[in-house]
C-alpha cells in the first residue's frame, strides 16, 4: 500500500463521507472546499483538480476505492491529534447536508474502528454523536465484515464532476 499524505488522507476522508450515501450534495462539497482552504494543513492544493480526480476514481473504481481508502486508512500512521482533525473532518462532512443516513453512520463507524482514539476523546469534540459510536464491532475480522457490508449495501452511482460555479453560489 502507498504512503499518503496527511492533507490527502484527509480530503479523501471528506470525500468518502460524502459520497457514502450514494449522493453528493453541494453542501457537502462547498463546506469541504472551505475546511480545505480554511486549514494550513492544505498546502499547494488545487481543490477543484484534487476533488474531481476522486469522483472520477470512485466512478472508475466504485467500491475497490473505497477499499482502497480503508487500507491507506489502516496504514497511516496517525498520532492523536491527527485522528482527531480526521474525524473532525468526517463528522462535519456527515452532517453538513443535514441528513445522516445510516449508511454514513456506519461508514463513520468503520473509519473510527481503524484509528486509536477512544470514544471519550471522540466525544469531547462531538458530544453529539455518540450514538455514532455504539459497539456494534470489537474485532480486526469484524471491521473488515462491517466494511464488506457497507459495501454490500452501499449503492454507488456515477457522480458528476464538481463545478466551482455550483461551490460559489453556495458560498455567497
Amino acid at each position: 500500500m502507498e504512503t499518503i499524505t496527511f492533507d490527502r488522507l484527509l480530503l479523501k476522508t471528506a470525500f468518502c463521507c460524502m459520497a457514502s450515501d450514494g449522493n453528493i450534495d453541494k453542501r457537502e462539497i462547498a463546506l469541504i472546499k472551505t475546511m480545505c482552504e480554511n486549514s494550513p494543513i492544505f498546502k499547494e492544493f488545487d481543490f477543484k483538480e484534487e476533488i474531481n480526480s476522486l469522483v472520477k476514481r470512485l466512478n472508475d473504481n466504485g467500491k475497490d476505492f473505497i477499499n482502497y481508502y480503508f487500507g491507506l486508512l489502516k496504514d497511516a500512521d496517525l498520532n492523536v491529534e491527527d485522528e482527531l482533525i480526521l474525524i473532525d473532518f468526517a463528522v462535519k462532512t456527515i452532517k453538513s447536508d443535514e441528513l445522516i443516513q445510516y449508511s454514513e453512520i456506519k461508514f463513520f463507524k468503520a473509519i473510527r474502528h481503524n484509528l486509536k482514539l477512544s470514544d471519550e476523546q471522540i466525544l469531547a469534540k462531538h458530544d453529539d454523536i455518540e450514538y455514532w459510536l455504539e459497539d456494534d464491532i470489537k474485532t480486526e475480522s469484524n471491521i473488515d465484515k462491517l466494511i464488506n457490508q457497507y459495501l454490500e449495501v452501499a449503492n454507488l452511482p456515477q457522480f458528476e464532476l464538481i463545478s466551482y460555479n455550483d461551490i460559489e453560489l453556495l458560498q455567497n
